[in-house]
């Protein structure tokens, strides 16, 4: 049986979060916004208009040019890329071509088990052939036999990112744009929303005999909207090559439409080449000339990367890369974490427990950012350190999260206005074990028939009575010495 090998890459269209457009002042993301409602006469093409360019665009892609390690050139330029759609009013496309802001790159992809054909993680290389600055075009819509053409997007800036031919399986593609984006969040150019088209994507598939190193004819999917949209239209089309060449055809390089509601792939056109499109240097822009000056001015607060991150806190905090990997999922969470670390001094492991399964919880189910909590790291830290210094138990602790996060008083505020300190008075606990006993006289009796499970149910008794302000060992000790 003949063994297959999938090719894939990805051409990535990134949108970054600027206020503006890339050559006019107009609004850049338009996503709620009425039709045609975030246009002027640059972005529609008017005859006799300049494009003005946006600084920041230069910034941004500098930043994601530094975050993909690829050389930054002092000296590019923008070019013409000529194509007639209804949607791209002036029938060319500013764009760059053979002098782009970058060249080269790469993105060490770490791919878990869960996504590993033999269930084994491994790290995947994956190298940027192109990353250049560029402007979107508009939409167009079909509807009742008529088309609807939106040119908001028109002049949205972009930068296009394409990586080599180094994947091999829908699931490492998914994992490509999960590292992309989240790494596009955190250095924050992006908001790299799949569904509201911040982040699009479209796969080059195609497949070959494993042992071979000749590239096939490849077809190139597009209109995915999601990761897991990209995954499966991949999936899907490698089985399509596959049959298609044991039944003795040849692939076409076909240029592929993904319609998410049937989850099935259809023919749009023959598959255009860089020939087609007849780039030239775009007349009206000045050369982007990047000085040191400027350049170092925009990396002077690079931050340190997600996956470099990752590694330190398994490294430096003893953390399973399960947690280090939730973690360091967004970059404000992962900044709350390590705050928090430094302000506790102690288990860097126990910072984690509470953050993922108690905060985390807070910060999902009120939609805020770690950045927005009342709960600070301090705040985090100093409750971590009343449950080690025994003035309250775990519970309390528990419930001082919400209390910090709707008041904004200090934990110690709260503990002392509230008499929430623990309860570690002997004759006082005493007391209340002793009513317990002569509560229960069933449960007593089955304790002492061998049923010693059931102190558990004793101590939680005790806690109760004593609205969970009670010292639960030494509670427990009490009610073992009263019972025996």
């Amino acid at each position: 049986m003949t063994e297959y090998e999938t090719i894939i890459g990805l051409e990535t269209h990134i949108q970054l979060n600027t206020t503006t457009k890339v050559f006019c002042s107009c609004k850049a993301d338009s996503w709620f916004d009425p039709p045609n409602s975030n246009i002027c006469p640059v972005c529609c093409g008017l005859p006799g208009v300049l494009p003005v360019l946006n600084k920041a665009v230069v910034e941004k892609g500098v930043l994601l040019a530094r975050a993909m390690h690829a050389e930054i050139r002092p000296l590019s330029y923008f070019d013409r890329k000529n194509y007639f759609y209804p949607d791209l009013p002036k029938g060319y496309q500013i764009s760059q071509f053979d002098q782009s802001l970058a060249k080269g790159g790469y993105l060490d992809l770490p791919v878990p088990a869960s996504a590993s054909p033999d269930k084994q993680p491994y790290t995947r290389r994956v190298t940027i052939w192109k990353l250049h600055i560029e402007e979107d075009a508009g939409k167009t819509k079909t509807g009742n036999q008529r088309r609807f053409i939106d040119f908001n997007r028109c002049g949205v800036p972009l930068v296009e990112m394409v990586t080599g031919p180094d994947l091999r399986t829908a699931d490492e593609a998914a994992q490509y744009l999960m590292r992309l984006r989240q790494l596009l969040r955190w250095i924050g150019i992006s908001e790299a929303d799949m569904e509201k088209a911040h982040l699009r994507c479209d796969a080059n598939v195609s497949i070959r005999v494993k042992g071979e190193m000749k590239l096939n004819p490849k077809t190139e999917i597009k209109n995915v909207n999601s990761i897991d949209a990209v995954r499966e239209a991949i999936a899907r089309e490698i089985e399509r090559q596959i049959r298609e060449v044991e039944a003795g055809n040849r692939i076409e390089a076909w240029t592929l439409e993904w319609d998410e509601d049937s989850g099935t792939l259809k023919k749009m056109r023959s598959k255009e080449t860089e020939a087609d499109y007849r780039y030239f240097r775009e007349p009206d822009l000045l050369p982007i000339r990047l000085s040191k000056e400027w350049k170092n001015e925009i990396l002077a607060d690079f931050p340190e990367l997600p996956l470099a991150r990752r590694a330190r806190f398994v490294e430096q905090y003893n953390l399973p890369e399960y947690d280090a990997d939730i973690l360091t999922s967004e970059r404000k969470l992962s900044d709350y974490y390590e705050n928090t670390v430094l302000a506790y001094g102690g288990d860097p492991k126990k910072v984690s427990n509470w953050l993922m399964n108690d905060v985390l919880r807070m910060i999902n189910d009120q939609g805020l950012n770690p950045e927005e909590m009342k709960l600070t790291p301090a705040a985090l830290a100093e409750i971590l350190q009343l449950v080690d210094k025994g003035t309250i138990n775990i519970n309390t602790g528990k419930s001082l999260l919400q209390k910090v996060q709707d008041s904004g008083r200090t934990p110690g505020q709260i503990v002392a206005d509230e008499g929430l300190g623990l309860v570690s008075d002997d004759s006082a606990i005493r007391a209340v074990c002793e009513e317990l006993l002569a509560e229960s006289p069933n449960e007593v009796a089955n304790y002492k028939a061998g049923k010693v499970t059931l102190i558990g149910w004793f101590v939680g008794g005790v806690m109760k009575k004593m609205r969970g302000k009670a010292d639960a060992a030494l509670a427990r000790k009490i009610l073992e010495e009263l019972l025996n």
